[in-house]
């Protein structure tokens, strides 16, 4: 084995569409995997209707524009391969990347052969590679040029003829935000996005989806124009995690918990992302777009709907969605936004104790910049749950360090037979979903120390998803882009719940674009001063993380 993709040339040879159980076969044999059983015990991704068989994909082909980029590298053919040794691929599968480069095949089979060797989550095998291998292709080209597009309708008509793809399409968006339009429109002239009889084609846009409530119907209307809305996947990788879809879990599956989950026990809600990096290479992209509309109109959003959604009648997505969009519409702002929102803009600093430099001082950012690095918002939803509970959302760059956590704080005891000794260094109890980076669940509550006296203080329980499964979780990007190849939508958000998160957030950015520059934190450190305050005002803190 060498570090060098293979050059050979795709082989020609007409592949049959396997059913799930054929997949199945090859995959174990692939993998060197004795029997189906053993494949679908370490498979995470196994299909809910039947445990023993995991969730295979049927014949397609992946087309992914902007494969230069840093989330297809990192993120996307890592976890196309992933899926592959997992035996969750079919044997025809093929992945066309597009891009603006003199590549010839061999050339983006390289690029996709480096990030997988990078960033796999699984052991790297030649045989799983060379499958993999078979079926890449590249075509070159503008997002404007006719002809380009025009080329890989011809391609992927070739792929289906040798390949046995069966003419389904997933059309992966993985470019800046500017280019959705250019992109879905070549699809629609090209014919690609009309799925002929028997087969389908599907679009996956990343976020965000559109920058404000104006821009993400127009994104919409051209979107539908040309894809049926049962095509289009909305992609947010949050959803994808383990530990977002263990929120229903946790909630529905056990009775201990959501007897609490309302105003009557529950004192408030945190939400938090927080980042202990810079913009790193992201200036063109993150200037004029922020913290706000590049975490919490999506990530956080959607996590508070989890969070305070009543009960789903299914886990199908029309019944996810419906829950989550009563949820969203009840959401209030707060009346007055300059004392129940912050903003902030990271200094210099030390981040890991290296001298790190601001965001003004960042390559490609203007000096006059109001671009908020850090954002932090007070919530309120307006049902018989939730009412008069205070939902505090935040994120931010160059902070203390990497952590996203939702954290359910209850009241306290209505009375305590201790004295004020006994139980002063007493918190509120909570319970914490450990999102990332150490997934899991804390549970926070008081215990008597031992000893003579009555003294209580507070002690945790910890879930850890790394040592209560022998199953490695799967990376999110893998569950999403298998969902979209099989036609699974419940982790996708619909059109509705993109336009009610922006009804939500653009008076808030409204407001801040009056307010000048944001306040300046120090990099390394937990944000703005008036995020403390907005929290000290109610009379409570943030978690210390």
């Amino acid at each position: 084995m060498t570090d060098r993709a293979d050059p050979a040339a795709s082989a020609k040879e007409p592949v049959a569409a396997a059913p799930a159980e054929e997949a199945l076969a090859v995959a174990s044999a692939v993998a060197g995997t004795a029997t189906t059983e053993a494949v679908a015990a370490a498979n995470p991704l196994r299909d809910p209707r039947d445990k023993r068989l995991p969730r295979v994909a049927g014949p397609c082909v992946m087309v992914l524009f902007g494969v230069t980029g840093d989330l297809a590298k990192r993120k996307l053919l890592p976890a196309i391969y992933d899926l592959g040794n997992r035996g969750l691929l079919p044997p025809g599968f093929s992945l066309v990347g597009f891009a603006r480069r003199d590549w010839k095949d061999q050339d983006f089979a390289q690029l996709t052969y480096e990030a997988v060797k990078a960033h796999a989550r699984t052991p790297f095998r030649e045989e799983v590679w060379k499958q993999l291998r078979e079926g890449i292709h590249f075509v070159p080209g503008e997002f404007s040029d006719d002809g380009a597009f025009d080329a890989l309708a011809m391609a992927l008509a070739e792929i289906d003829e040798t390949r046995g793809t069966g003419g389904n399409y997933a059309f992966y968006l993985s470019v800046p935000p500017k280019f959705f339009p250019v992109v879905v429109e070549q699809l629609k002239r090209t014919r690609l996005s009309d799925a002929p009889d028997g087969s389908w084609r599907r679009v996956v846009i990343e976020k965000p989806f559109g920058h404000d409530l104006q821009s993400a119907h127009e994104l919409n209307e051209i979107t539908t124009s040309a894809f049926p809305e049962s095509s289009i996947f909305r992609i947010d990788h949050y959803l994808g995690k383990e530990t977002v879809q263990n929120i229903m879990a946790l909630r529905f599956a056990n009775n201990l918990y959501e007897p609490i989950w309302n105003r009557s026990f529950v004192d408030h809600v945190q939400i938090t992302m927080a980042e202990d990096i810079g913009i790193g290479g992201r200036a063109g992209y993150y200037d004029g777009i922020g913290a706000a509309r590049d975490v919490i109109q999506n990530h956080l959003l959607q996590l508070l709907a989890l969070v305070a959604m009543e009960d789903p009648t299914s886990f199908e997505a029309a019944s996810l969605r419906r829950e989550k969009e009563k949820v969203l519409k009840a959401v209030r702002l707060p009346a007055n936004l300059g004392l129940n929102t912050a903003r902030g803009q990271y200094a210099a600093g030390w981040q890991g104790g290296e001298k790190v430099v601001g965001y003004l001082q960042e390559e490609g950012i203007s000096a006059e910049s109001t671009t908020e690095t850090y954002a932090a918002i007070k919530l309120e939803i307006a049902n018989r749950r939730w009412a008069g509970v205070p939902f505090y959302l935040r994120t931010g760059k160059r902070l203390g360090r990497r952590v996203t956590e939702v954290a359910v704080v209850f009241q306290r005891a209505p009375h305590l037979p201790f004295s004020a000794d006994d139980t002063e260094i007493l918190g509120q109890n909570a319970l914490v979903v450990r999102v990332q980076p150490d997934e899991g669940i804390t549970v926070r509550f008081g215990s008597k120390v031992p000893g003579t006296a009555m003294e209580v203080r507070d002690v945790s329980m910890d879930f850890a998803y790394g040592e209560s499964f022998l199953e490695s979780s799967p990376e999110a990007y893998e569950r999403l882009l298998l969902d979209v190849m099989i036609g699974d939508p419940p982790l996708f958000p619909h059109q509705r719940e993109v336009e009610l998160s922006w009804k939500i957030l653009d008076p808030i950015e409204e407001f801040w674009a009056t307010q000048g520059q944001p306040e300046a934190y120090e990099s390394g450190s937990w944000g703005p001063e008036s995020a403390d305050a907005m929290m000290a005002r109610d009379g409570r803190v943030w978690r210390r993380l």
